[in-house]
């Protein structure tokens, strides 16, 4: 079969019969039935006036009609999925700046998103599903609301059009949006399918919010674009992990770290269940994967476990550690595994040799061509044909890449450039962490100082002065943590990742 370029021919992988999508207590979905409701959508959505290139906001609650209505109005319309918690403010300004032409919503909905909409004129459309029907199928209505004009461009999108279009997360500027083309979130599944070897018989156990690209590329379209099934969780609950591991039998998962440690700590009292588990590896993204967590997800389950680094800009997947027979190396975030990758010099346009630390850069057919609307971003960040990604790092001689951190969170400390993740890293082998954040705070002379947050291991005690005293054994004086907090919980983005830039503030310490 060739490469698919549209989302369209990537849903043509699986057998009429096999499972394409499943769920928790409900009957699976076959490429069959799946392949009909994206005609069927197409039909509806053309039927009202929404073609191709069309933005179609989807505020739907995690679960396989999300995954679903994510693909099937791919195939004809441009989605945008967003976050079902944000509040009405944030989906008024979303729907404005993506220009949204329709909103997607489950029927019956009390989201404030229906309300931003309609203040907009924007057509609500009401996705019902039915819990005995197939997981995933649904039918599409919509409400009084329908726009006069109609898109001429009908039919199934090319490889051109834009499938996909998210905002970054904005944790220092206003949110960027990011187009990605069919051809771009294709490349992208085929990367991940090479590099996790997928095969039909796998089925992949989502369990990432999917209006982040993390579970919609990784879980979702590398899966469906192997002839594979995934089941999909109504979102990640540690307490029901493990029923949904022993239920589902996937052969992999993945999730961010912050999932796997709390996967973790339930793991002892679920043994049974973690011996007759079916896993072959488990994958991590998105942030940090601590070492320490590497080596004891690979211990309780007793299968490898690859890091990989990805961004939206890249529809995710940028390199990735190699399964067996492949090499890993723990805290680094692999080679290359898709797009070309190299680093450049953090003042002006040069390839620095390896050994060397610097800015990460990117290119290849799965990087987006470019910020909407936005040419300082992309004069900015498009230099020579490569895509700055705003991390640092350093390549070995073997082309593995070590993320030293994010240029914005370096900690500039009276002019000594500290690595947050250097930090975190020493702090982890601490005997009572769990968890831990290093970042910066404000101080009066040196400008920023470091801080560090903590979360305590289950029945174990520790203080600020035990912590920083066993960062001092470790540490240049100049990088132990000056304040060390130690909190139940350490505040998590929308996609449960740990977020450094603006802790300082949320914490009282700026």
């Amino acid at each position: 079969m060739n490469t698919p370029s549209t989302i369209h021919e990537l849903l043509r992988a699986g057998g009429d019969d096999s499972i394409a999508i499943s769920g928790i207590d409900r009957p699976s979905l076959s490429y069959g039935e799946l392949r009909d409701l994206e005609l069927r959508t197409i039909e509806t959505l053309n039927g009202l006036g929404i073609g191709r290139n069309d933005r179609v906001a989807i505020v739907l609650p995690n679960g396989p009609e999300m995954a679903t209505a994510f693909v099937t109005v791919a195939s004809c319309a441009t989605t945008a999925p967003l976050n079902p918690a944000y509040t009405l403010e944030e989906y008024d300004f979303y729907l404005s700046d993506l220009n949204a032409r329709a909103l997607l919503v489950k029927k019956g909905s009390e989201s404030p998103a229906v309300e931003a909409a309609k203040a907009r004129n924007i057509q609500v459309l009401e996705l019902d599903s039915q819990a005995d029907q197939p997981a995933g199928s649904f039918t599409i209505f919509a409400d009084d609301n329908v726009p006069a004009e109609r898109s001429s461009k009908t039919g199934v999108a090319q490889a051109g059009d834009i499938a996909l279009v998210l905002h970054t997360s904005g944790t220092t500027s206003r949110p960027k949006i990011v187009p990605l083309s069919h051809k771009n979130v294709c490349a992208s599944a085929g990367n991940i399918q090479n590099t996790l070897t997928l095969e039909r018989d796998d089925v992949c156990l989502n369990i990432m919010p999917l209006f982040h690209i993390h579970g919609l590329m990784a879980a979702i379209l590398a899966t469906l674009g192997k002839g594979a099934s995934v089941c999909c969780s109504p979102g990640f609950d540690a307490l029901r992990f493990y029923s949904w591991l022993d239920q589902a039998k996937p052969t992999w998962y993945t999730a961010v770290p912050t999932m796997h440690q709390a996967i973790l700590t339930r793991a002892a009292r679920n043994r049974d269940i973690v011996s007759g588990a079916r896993l072959r590896f488990i994958r991590s993204s998105s942030s940090a994967l601590p070492p320490q967590v590497l080596q004891e997800l690979e211990q309780t389950f007793d299968v490898p476990v690859v890091e990989a680094y990805a961004m939206t800009e890249a529809s995710h997947q940028m390199t990735c550690n190699q399964l067996p027979p492949g090499v890993r190396k723990p805290g680094t975030v692999g080679c290359a595994a898709g797009p070309e990758v190299a680093i450049m010099s953090e003042s002006d346009a040069d390839l620095m040799p390896r050994g060397k630390t610097g800015e990460v850069v990117i290119r290849g057919a799965n990087v987006t061509s470019g910020y909407e609307n936005n040419p300082t971003a992309n004069a900015e960040c498009f230099v020579d044909g490569w895509f700055r990604t705003g991390d640092q790092g350093v390549m070995d001689e073997d082309g593995y890449l070590t993320i030293t951190g994010r240029l914005k969170e370096i900690i500039n400390r009276g002019g000594e450039k500290i690595s947050p993740r250097e930090v975190d890293d020493v702090l982890m082998d601490h005997a009572a962490v769990q968890q831990v954040v290093t970042f910066a705070m404000p101080h009066k002379s040196l400008g920023e100082e470091v801080a560090a947050a903590v979360v305590l291991k289950e029945g174990e005690t520790a203080d600020e002065a035990d912590i920083r005293a066993f960062a001092a054994k470790r540490l240049a004086a100049f990088k132990v943590p000056r304040k060390v907090l130690i909190l139940d919980e350490i505040p998590k983005g929308a996609t449960g990742k740990l977020q450094r830039i603006g802790l300082a503030k949320k914490l009282g310490l700026a």
